[in-house]
């Protein structure tokens, strides 16, 4: 099997940026900590593995997609899922987390929901191969759980903003 190293390379950098970005935008301090959280979130430290593990996946069907595109438009869709993905990923931390703001991070969630559905449905159509988009079954599962749990946390919580007591 002949690796294209420059697919590689940008799937590879396409996970490990969303990957990094989302551990150094999210702040496990004081805020956070007096949350009131539903007693089935997991524990903090399960989250770092879960997205090595999960982005992982997703950067392979990357590769997978890119190298399976039997066409330019093909190949330019694949392009355009990522791109929405990584856009719509990037944008969920810094809205929790830095602008502490858990309602909007939930709004963002839906989008986010919708780019990993995207990769699931839309890849196999693109490249003609099923395995690229179950690939990121694991990644929409948790996203779904993630927006679950999110949506919770802003029960629990809110009003977030200036007059929010959150």
């Amino acid at each position: 099997m002949d690796i294209n190293w420059a697919s590689a390379l940008v799937a590879a950098l396409w996970a490990i940026i969303l990957g990094l970005a989302g551990g150094a935008l999210t702040e496990i301090g004081p805020w956070y900590r007096a949350l009131r959280k539903p007693a089935w979130q997991p524990p903090d430290w399960l989250f770092g593995p879960a997205w090595t593990v999960i982005l992982g996946l997703a950067g392979w069907s990357f590769y997978l997609g890119l190298e399976g595109a039997p066409s330019a438009s093909a190949r330019a869709g694949v392009w355009a899922l990522f791109g929405a993905n990584f856009a719509a990923h990037f944008a969920w931390s810094p809205l929790f987390f830095k602008c502490k703001r858990p309602d909007w991070a939930l709004m963002e969630g839906v989008a986010l929901w919708l780019s990993v559905a995207g990769l699931v449905a839309g890849l196999p159509r693109l490249v003609g191969d099923s395995f690229p988009g179950w690939l990121n079954v694991p990644y929409l599962a948790w996203v779904s759980f993630a927006l679950v749990l999110n949506a919770r946390i802003v029960a629990l919580n809110r009003p977030f903003g200036r007059d929010g007591a959150a």
